[in-house]
């Protein structure tokens, strides 16, 4: 599936770019994920995520295909699997970069495949979930590319190229990526009702099994 976004952020397009190529400061901003290894075009880490009571990590590798300075353009290409299950997931993000109004104007398009678990909310629900978190995603980045206050520091200016990642500065994230709380509230009572009834076929499964078992 093809999904769409946008956001702004309140620097110029220079300074935008090389903060989203700055993994230490982004990777804060990505819920659900941590970063492990990080070597100036390849990222191994993790991002898990909520499915009603399930939560799934999938683990794997996102690298930089592209990285064009002069067009402000970038492709990530991601692929990860389900650490305990058979789900997979796999992205092609595209970025571009525009100076908009004093700003930066960064519009994301995301080639994405899901398996497993995640894949049953289908397109609707994953389109929202996106909004959303790139939403939060816009908004902790604004925070942290604002300048300080007067007289409350410097703040250190990005270099030009990616630096490695000290591991210990990056935190890990306090909780993981919630596909129900991010689909807003109506979405949410229609995904918690499916994975009620998936949950209630499962149990019953379950159950005739042991049944046969008994008998047998």
């Amino acid at each position: 599936m093809e999904l769409h976004h946008e956001f702004t952020v309140p620097v110029s397009v220079d300074e935008a770019w090389r903060a989203l190529l700055d993994i230490e400061r982004v990777a804060p901003c990505l819920p659900g994920a941590t970063v492990e290894e990080y070597d100036g075009k390849t990222v191994t880490g993790s991002v898990k995520v909520k499915v009603g009571p399930v939560t799934v990590t999938y683990r794997g590798t996102a690298v930089f295909e592209e990285q064009d300075e002069s067009a402000h353009r970038m492709v990530l290409l991601a692929s990860g699997r389900e650490t305990r299950g058979p789900g997979t997931a796999r992205a092609t993000v595209t970025s571009t970069l525009t100076g908009r109004d004093g700003g930066t104007a960064v519009s994301v398009r995301t080639d994405l495949a899901v398996t497993g678990r995640p894949a049953q909310f289908g397109r609707g629900v994953l389109a929202e979930v996106g909004d959303r978190l790139v939403g939060e995603f816009a908004a902790c980045l604004s925070e942290r590319l604002t300048p300080a206050p007067a007289g409350a520091g410097e703040q250190p200016t990005p270099t030009a190229e990616p630096r490695p990642v000290d591991l210990a500065e990056v935190p890990e994230p306090s909780e993981p990526l919630d596909l129900l709380r991010a689909a807003g509230p109506a979405v949410a009572k229609r995904v918690a009702a499916a994975v009620g009834v998936a949950a209630a076929v499962a149990v019953v499964v379950a159950v005739a099994r042991a049944r046969r078992r008994r008998r047998a």
